[in-house]
């Protein structure tokens, strides 16, 4: 209870504070094979800001999470990879996460259905913090187009 009304503290700051957009998010497509493919992501962020795993932690921040646009050209392999984290004590959760300082980088694999180009849509869904303050959770779309 104590690090849940921690958390509302920081996220009600948060609000009065400058908009600030601390990860920038871009992401590409790699072909594997004529029906194979992925989709790499990744997070820029800058200095003293961290966002989080996909991991989720009982008393921690909101995960990473991916949400792909259906569609009948691809299909998802498996579920979203991400790159190492590293393991912190954040105070305003009272509880050890996993996070990214810097960069993370995640991959998406699909399987292609069609042999014609087309466009794979998705959201990110984040929230990053640094030493002082949390960011209220984000949403960002994203695209990429795949190539034959």
């Amino acid at each position: 209870m104590k690090s849940l009304f921690s958390f509302l503290i920081v996220l009600f700051l948060s609000f009065t504070s400058v908009a600030q957009d601390p990860v920038k998010w871009s992401a590409t497509y790699k072909s594997i094979s004529d029906t194979e493919g992925e989709i790499h992501i990744t997070a820029a962020i800058d200095k003293g800001w961290h966002t989080y795993s996909q991991k989720e932690t009982a008393d921690g921040p909101i995960p990473t999470s991916f949400t792909f646009e259906e569609s009948k050209n691809y299909t998802k392999v498996d579920s979203t990879t991400e790159s190492e984290a590293h393991e912190a004590l954040v105070p305003a959760f009272g509880a050890s996460v996993l996070m990214f300082s810097e960069k993370a980088s995640f991959v998406q694999k699909v399987k292609l259905k069609s042999k014609a180009g087309f466009p794979i849509k998705f959201k990110v869904e984040y929230m990053c913090c640094d030493n002082t303050m949390c960011l209220p959770p984000k949403t960002v779309d994203l695209m990429v187009l795949t190539k034959k």
